[in-house]
């Protein structure tokens, strides 16, 4: 079974980790084949969460630079232990008098790099354990729940009906950002409390619901089981290199293909350059402007796609070596030759 990624609208009610396993044995997956999701949704959100397959989950750690768009619904008037419509309600409010020019202006003020504190129904390790893990256990946390910087780099407010106390908005934002915080933060600013009564994840990167090809729905997948939806579902994977829009491109003769799929440092006179990375694209992703490194202090501005010039295999992803001027494996996704 090739490698790739599907892209699944999450319903409701459906764990990230229950799309996983439904595409794993859809997909007659065996052995140590991993298979991944990108992104947790919580089990009361909906909408886009990709499933890496194979190689694809090593690609996984890339795409935490790619901001998310989300559609989420909200009501004032009450306060929960989740902040959400979900928990259970710890106050009613008045929010007569609030006019939509008072939530627009609010929610302006979540706009740009902002300190949030993770709500304590969230997947947030402390000493080893997630946060709904003590909540859910009635447990209190000794120590301080410290706040996270994340950037939310627009709001959209779409529609609003002060009479109802309701009203619905697009955020697009970082890594870690949650939504229902933001709801939580602007009724405490308001005075009148508010949850989140509705969440869609729209897009990830340049993964989207309605811009995505193949879109799928685990439920039609859980019902179709046969041999046969295997092969069909399989082909409905994207390449593995599909997310990387951000990475440079560069190729290399069949000579370099074989010294990559080794491991082995290549000149970088060697190489053939189609597109530099996006630099500017990767300084937004840092609050002081500087160039993320991943996992392995490479900085995100030097990695490049790397493929082989005549048959425009995709190879992995490659590190320019400034300092030697050599091109060096960060990832390597074909076989050694």
């Amino acid at each position: 079974m090739k490698d790739g990624i599907l892209i699944l609208d999450k319903p409701q009610n459906w764990t990230s980790s229950d799309c996983v396993a439904i595409c794993r044995s859809a997909l007659r997956v065996k052995g140590k084949k991993k298979v991944g999701h990108g992104g947790t949704l919580d089990p009361m959100a909906t909408g886009v969460l990709p499933i890496f397959v194979g190689q694809a989950t090593r690609i996984m750690e890339y795409l935490d630079l790619d901001d998310k768009i989300y559609r989420c619904t909200a009501q004032l008037g009450t306060v929960t232990d989740t902040l959400d419509i979900w928990g259970e309600t710890l106050e009613t409010r008045d929010f007569q008098g609030f006019t939509e020019a008072d939530i627009r202006k609010g929610l302006e003020t979540f706009e740009g790099w902002i300190q949030q504190i993770p709500p304590k129904y969230s997947a947030v390790r402390i000493d080893g354990k997630r946060l709904y893990e003590y909540a859910y256990k009635g447990q209190e946390i000794d120590i301080d729940i410290k706040p996270r910087t994340v950037n939310v780099r627009n709001i959209d407010v779409l529609s609003v009906a002060p009479d109802s106390g309701t009203f619905v908005f697009d955020v697009t934002c970082s890594k870690g950002t949650y939504v229902r915080t933001i709801c939580s933060d602007l009724g405490e600013m308001l005075g009148c409390g508010c949850v989140m009564t509705a969440l869609e994840r729209t897009e990830v990167g340049n993964i989207s619901l309605d811009g995505s090809p193949a879109v799928l729905r685990p439920q039609e997948i859980k019902e179709r089981r046969a041999d046969s939806y295997a092969a069909e579902l399989e082909r409905q994977l994207l390449p593995v290199d599909y997310p990387l829009v951000h990475f440079g491109t560069l190729q290399l003769s069949e000579e370099g293909t074989v010294s990559f799929s080794r491991g082995n440092a290549i000149a970088w006179r060697k190489t053939q350059v189609l597109q530099e990375p996006d630099a500017e694209y990767m300084r937004t992703r840092r609050q002081d402007g500087s160039i993320p490194l991943n996992a392995r202090g490479r900085r995100y501005d030097r990695i490049y796609k790397v493929y082989q010039r005549e048959t425009g295999e995709f190879l992995g992803t490659g590190y320019y070596d400034i300092e030697s001027n050599l091109l060096k494996a960060d990832k390597v996704f074909i076989e050694k030759r």
